[in-house]
């Protein structure tokens, strides 16, 4: 079996380092040889190479108007020309539209697509629609399979004609190690000596990448507002992103208190499990795994009302869903949680029950089957 290949093709390695790496060495035990293609401009290429992933680098850009994708294009043909894969496995829109139609037009390989949340939802932007609806009604035809992880994309896949079971699969997004955030909390004091929190305060932590779609400037906006008469309170910005720049300078000129930036972590159980609140208000989600972490952590969610938010919070039981812009919604939901510890503990809890069902291993067992369907044919 060893001449039987599998390709994952993503827009950045990034991708393919933070959410496939469990599926890719799934694929190896099943005796499966991994190639990836995507853009290393971000980094971590060395992560999904460590596992034994041969690796191609193809220059492609998240913008689909960079010229960039040109070069992109012409990179991706002479590799599907050149080898041929049993599956090839395409993730994030614009190398998962140049990879379908690549697929099909060189050697005409099966293709799995993983919508990781469609750029056209509820609420969408006009643009969205015309282009990125407008991609994937055509990039069915070259789509073999679709897997999808929340409500809202599975009735937008059935309208573009997928079939559930037969070419349509509904599955528990890309899985969170739920046992890794157990028993985390041996650390937490020195952690929060570290940034000089007292054992009291109250912690809100946000796992997100600093860009325009995670829409950290809401949160700041109601941060302004909670810190005025609250002084035991701290935010953490754990990750990386575009808008470090412009969200530190926010944060300088407005003389916000207490505001930490943690830039990328490997310790985000850690972080997570000696948090009181975490939080995402995020402008469009597919299943957010930062939210998922933090119930895996037994901590209750604020977050934006948004598709696939809503898919793993139960407003009032899980945590809070507030109107994207709706500052005053904001502030209600954290103060309500910041002044009382026993309603943190009941939501914390019973999130966690709730996000076992997204567990790695139970996401394992679901892509099985779907792997199945396509590398027994």
């Amino acid at each position: 079996m060893s001449h039987d290949r599998v390709l994952f093709i993503a827009t950045v390695y990034t991708h393919l380092a933070a959410f496939h790496i469990p599926f890719m060495r799934f694929l190896q035990d099943k005796g499966y040889e991994v190639h990836a293609a995507a853009s290393p401009t971000e980094g971590r290429k060395e992560e999904v190479e460590a596992i034994g992933v041969t690796c191609w680098d193809v220059p492609f850009a998240r913008s689909p108007y960079n010229p960039r994708n040109i070069r992109a294009f012409s990179r991706l043909k002479n590799l599907l020309r050149n080898h041929h894969y049993d599956l090839i496995h395409v993730h994030t829109p614009v190398a998962a539209f140049l990879g379908r139609y690549l697929a099909k037009m060189t050697h005409g390989n099966q293709v799995l697509y993983t919508a990781h949340g469609f750029h056209f939802y509820d609420g969408a932007p006009r643009p969205n629609w015309l282009i990125y609806y407008t991609a994937e009604r055509i990039a069915a035809n070259w789509t073999d399979g679709l897997i999808v992880m929340n409500s809202e994309d599975y009735q937008n896949a059935k309208r573009m004609g997928f079939r559930p079971g037969h070419n349509l699969f509904y599955v528990h997004g890309v899985g969170v190690n739920v046992k890794e955030f157990y028993s985390q909390d041996t650390m937490g004091r020195s952690f929060r000596n570290e940034l000089g929190i007292r054992p009291d305060d109250v912690v809100i932590t946000c796992v997100a990448e600093l860009n325009e779609n995670k829409n950290h400037t809401f949160l700041l906006d109601g941060w302004s507002r909670l810190t005025q008469h609250n002084d035991q309170i701290h935010l953490l910005l754990v990750g990386t992103g575009d808008q470090v720049g412009p969200l530190k300078e926010k944060v300088r000129q407005q003389r916000l208190p207490r505001v930490h930036f943690l830039g990328y972590r490997t310790d985000v159980p850690r972080i997570l499990s000696n948090t009181d609140i975490a939080t995402l208000v995020s402008k469009r989600e597919g299943l957010p795994r930062s939210i998922m972490e933090g119930m895996a952590a037994g901590k209750p969610t604020v977050a934006s009302d948004i598709r696939g938010n809503c898919d793993l919070i139960e407003d009032g039981c899980t945590g809070f869903l507030v109107e994207l812009g709706d500052v005053d919604g904001l502030v209600a939901a954290f103060e309500r949680l910041i002044l009382d510890q026993d309603m943190r503990d009941r939501m914390g809890a019973a999130g966690r029950a709730r996000i076992e069902v997204y567990d790695l291993d139970n996401v394992l067992v679901e892509m099985a089957k779907v792997y199945d369907c396509y590398l027994s044919r």
